[in-house]
């Protein structure tokens, strides 16, 4: 299975902030998350990925490098779907759709109507009159309909009710079903990611954390409950407190099997993928 993206020791810095060695890869047929909190450099990374911003060093390989210094080729193979949309909003859907069209060498009409239809858009309706979620759809049905094979998305979900959020989760699911295709989904929630990433890569403080699958991050974490007792008896054991009264305490940890031969009085439960998040960037 070959590469989409490979990100080597990528830095950039600011007065207050900074990207420090990034590095990661997104393997295809692959839903990547992007988990950091507001702040991480999330957007940073991806705006150096877009070439909105310039890096400081290192190194960014797209497909491999298949398409070698032919920027064209690339960017007809990167679909971008971003928080804010960047549309002109007094012009109609089509108005938008022609300037956009003329960026790429490559464009396919019939499937640009094809995805108005499913996403039941009307072509002649004006952007300003779009919801959050009809706008997240417009973009996804421009950046499908010339070619892209990976989708880079900057909180596509930010703001929007649980059904819209569903119904891309199952778009995304969709896309990457085809051989060769990818997404690179950034994002602060959790949930979203629980229902359709196969992998996550966790940043924080401009610095990557983690880069794993879903399910082994999931399986590798597990939320303990007991009394102050109980605490008492495994006060030695590495785990983090996510909670304690004077009734009992809930934490999270990865030693969960020492846990439990040291006290088989702890309740286990399977963590969540925002209890292990919050676990690894919390203060």
């Amino acid at each position: 299975m070959s590469d989409v993206l490979n990100v080597c020791n990528v830095s950039k810095k600011f007065e207050d902030f900074g990207l420090n060695n990034i590095s990661f890869n997104i393997q295809e047929n692959c839903i990547t998350g992007f988990l950091g909190k507001n702040g991480a450099g999330k957007t940073t990374l991806i705006k150096i990925l877009l070439g909105l911003l310039k890096k400081d060093s290192g190194e960014i390989t797209f497909f491999s490098n298949k398409y070698g210094d032919d920027d064209s080729s690339i960017k007809n193979k990167i679909g971008v779907v971003l928080d804010d949309g960047f549309f002109y909003e007094n012009l109609t859907l089509n108005e938008m759709k022609n300037v956009i069209a003329a960026c790429y060498s490559v464009w396919d009409e019939e499937t640009y109507e094809e995805y108005l239809k499913k996403f039941r858009l009307n072509p002649k309706q004006s952007i300003s009159t779009l919801s959050k979620g009809m706008k997240l759809k417009y973009s996804l049905a421009i950046a499908l309909s010339h070619g892209a094979d990976f989708l880079i998305m900057d909180e596509p979900t930010s703001g929007l009710d649980p059904e819209i959020r569903k119904e891309l989760m199952d778009i995304l699911n969709e896309f990457v079903q085809e051989e060769g295709r990818s997404v690179f989904f950034s994002t602060h929630i959790t949930s979203d990611l629980e229902r359709c990433a196969d992998e996550i890569i966790i940043i924080d403080k401009g610095k990557i954390v983690e880069q794993v699958g879903k399910d082994d991050l999931i399986e590798s974490h597990r939320l303990i409950k007991g009394s102050l007792d109980d605490l008492e008896k495994i006060k030695e054991v590495p785990f983090k407190i996510l909670d304690q009264s004077r009734y009992g305490f809930t934490g999270i940890t990865r030693e969960f099997d020492k846990i439990q031969s040291l006290n088989s009085n702890i309740i286990m439960e399977k963590a969540n993928l925002e209890d292990i998040f919050l676990t690894m960037v919390g203060e």
